[in-house]
């Protein structure tokens, strides 16, 4: 059942009682999410959150708080560098009848401690296998996210610690690469935090891009997976990488054929305007928030400090 605007401050009122804030959204897909690591951190929070029908959102913006309601949720996009905290909720989720899938960001920064709080790579990537186990390796996207090089690192240096994990994951872990490239210049946050370790940060060149499109495209004779770049600029179709959409709708009704409240969404859905430009992803609520994520990447736009972090990280109690 489907709600027009005059049936959504009624609704949403009613099934958020106790939980606070002004507004209502009423989404059909969520991500969980872009801003911060919740299957990490706070999946406790979430479940309580989806047992009771709806959340509060805190626009980042504006710092007004939303309501979001559940009431016609079919679809989340988990996104995630380490799941195994979340490990104990799947069970309860599949019993909700949702679909689901991860993106599950794996990179391997630990020489340059660009991650400083993740697990060991090869613990990381244990939990990869596991996890593509337990779901299916169609519900596990392998994300390089994002290639970022200095001046002693090197693309190509990035390419073989990405090569090495790709060995790990291919042919049984997973059926899809996506990878980006570092955006230094649009988030005044992340030149600072990077500029602590390196005087000059920058973005890779348009040569750079295209060796590592070329050089991941080699790879991928190997391996035989879909490959796709998110939110590039760069044309790299030329080397079978195509842009990606991270929450897909091709990818949910495959998943979710005999969903047909979903597909109805989908087959009306459009590209999610509050993303940027050259983003492929298909409208989705964002349910997580800003300075919340205790991984603390040098890289992350989500983040402005790791005092912030310890601060607005007691929205989720």
């Amino acid at each position: 059942m489907m709600f027009d605007f005059l049936d959504l401050e009624k609704l949403v009122y009613d099934s958020c009682v106790g939980v606070g804030g002004v507004g209502g959204i009423l989404p059909v897909v969520i991500s969980a999410s872009r801003a911060t690591d919740i299957p990490a951190f706070y999946g406790d929070w979430f479940m309580t959150r989806l047992r009771a029908g709806c959340c509060v959102w805190l626009n980042p913006f504006n710092r007004k708080k939303y309501h979001v309601s559940f009431q016609n949720l079919r679809a989340i996009i988990f996104w995630t560098k380490n799941p195994e905290p979340f490990f104990c909720q799947l069970d309860e989720l599949y019993q909700m009848g949702l679909t689901y899938y991860f993106q599950f960001t794996l990179n391997n920064y630990e020489k340059e401690n660009f991650e400083p709080d993740l697990p060991p790579l090869a613990k990381r990537i244990e939990l990869f296998q596991k996890l593509s186990e337990r779901l299916g390796r169609d519900r596990v996207i392998w994300r390089f996210d994002p290639i970022l090089v200095t001046d002693n690192l090197s693309v190509f240096d990035v390419l073989d610690r990405l090569e090495t994990i790709g060995n790990a994951l291919a042919g049984f872990f997973t059926d899809k690469l996506v990878f980006s490239f570092v955006d230094v210049d649009n988030y005044f946050c992340v030149k600072r935090k990077i500029r602590s370790l390196f005087p000059k940060p920058r973005e890779l060149s348009i040569t750079e891009m295209q060796q590592a499109a070329r050089q991941i495209s080699e790879y991928n004779k190997k391996w035989r997976i879909e490959v796709a770049s998110c939110c590039e600029e760069t044309d790299l179709s030329g080397y079978g990488i195509e842009a990606n959409s991270c929450v897909d709708a091709e990818l949910l009704r495959r998943l979710a054929p005999n969903d047909l409240r979903l597909l109805s969404f989908l087959s009306r859905t459009k590209k999610d305007k509050g993303q940027r430009k050259n983003c492929g992803c298909i409208v989705s609520k964002d349910i997580g928030q800003y300075n919340t994520c205790r991984h603390n990447c040098i890289y992350c736009y989500a983040n402005k400090s790791a005092k912030s972090v310890s601060k607005d990280s007691n929205h989720y109690k």
